[in-house]
């Protein structure tokens, strides 16, 4: 943590995790700042602009934060794999009254628009996940200043990313909720403790590790930093707070006694996805083929439905495996309690 951050000014070695689709608000960022951590806001799914005013709002606070970023590294899903799948689900987008793209989607995400955003706007800190983004883009925005993190999974992985030029590591162990970072989706991530896997990556690689994945209290940020991570990141665990921009039905089903595990999952974004497990998982997880983001955009139109409509048996409930340990309280409570034992 320190040789990360001690030119931004943070005291406890947490980080508040990049949550796409809405969780990780500039309020959170601002939040986790003042609390003493640092956070990121997501990249993915959003636009240039959208992101842009963003960055600004956090800017504004007067904090110091980082941008992730998912990097292109498609998983081509084939066209009559594609509409199987779309066949299969219509029933339930039939049911809610929305219609589903006809043709595969196949985007990357605006990345060119972001990657100029962030050399023309510089943040301190930019990590990447999904993909590991190639030599130009990481000495632009080196020479923009900031720092350049990379998710890996693997201490496989860690070596490529190190050797593509980041700065340091983003190490995710299988217990994270929402999307796994592997960069063989179509072999997601043996099980594996995250403090062994830390301890793996660090035999071997030299620069510095942060720690991400199922981590729900003090007692696993100080069995990640004994491993030889500086830092812990987290997510689920602040799904609930007030800050997050999660929606209601998800903060209320990590707390519902009717969700009793989660899963790591397809169905929703072709992608391996660690979710509560629900009704859409128990149904099309096993006919979901693999392919992102085409799967992502297929199911989009029916899960924004699902979740306007409160159906979580439909939604994508992404959860970490210490689910539970998300609480109803400010982004300072949650911090306070993860560092209660440092």
């Amino acid at each position: 943590m320190r040789r990360l951050s001690a030119d931004l000014g943070a005291d406890l070695p947490v980080i508040a995790a990049p949550m796409a689709g809405g969780p990780s608000t500039p309020a959170l960022v601002t939040a986790a700042a003042r609390a003493g951590g640092l956070g990121f806001l997501a990249g993915g799914y959003k636009t240039g602009p959208a992101l842009a005013e963003q960055i600004h709002t956090a800017q504004a606070a007067g904090v110091a934060f980082g941008v992730n970023l998912f990097a292109p590294h498609p998983v081509p899903v084939s066209g009559p794999a594609y509409r199987a799948y779309a066949h299969a689900i219509r029933a339930e987008a039939d049911r809610l009254g929305v219609d589903l793209p006809e043709e595969p989607v196949e985007d990357d995400d605006h990345w060119a628009d972001k990657v100029d955003l962030l050399t023309s706007t510089p943040v301190p800190w930019v990590s990447f996940t999904f993909g590991i983004p190639d030599r130009a883009v990481v000495d632009a925005l080196r020479r923009a200043g900031s720092t350049l993190l990379q998710c890996v999974t693997s201490a496989d992985e860690a070596r490529r990313a190190v050797e593509s030029g980041a700065d340091a590591l983003i190490v995710q162990a299988p217990d994270a909720g929402g999307h796994s970072a592997t960069l063989t989706p179509a072999q997601p991530p043996a099980p594996v403790r995250l403090p062994d896997l830390v301890a793996a990556v660090r035999h071997a690689v030299t620069v510095p590790v942060v720690a991400a994945g199922g981590i729900g209290g003090s007692a696993d940020v100080a069995a990640a930093l004994r491993a030889g991570a500086e830092a812990a990141m987290v997510g689920t665990v602040l799904l609930r707070t007030h800050e997050s921009g999660a929606s209601a039905p998800h903060k209320d089903a990590l707390a519902d006694p009717a969700f009793t595990t989660t899963t790591v999952t397809r169905a929703f974004t072709g992608r391996p996805a660690r979710a509560l497990r629900n009704e859409f998982i128990d149904r099309y997880d096993p006919v979901a083929p693999a392919g992102y983001p085409a799967l992502h955009h297929l199911t989009a139109p029916l899960r924004k439905a699902a979740t306007a409509a409160g159906d979580t048996g439909l939604i994508h409930l992404w959860a970490g495996t210490n689910y539970r340990q998300a609480r109803t309280e400010s982004v300072a409570d949650t911090f306070a309690r993860l560092a209660d034992r440092l």
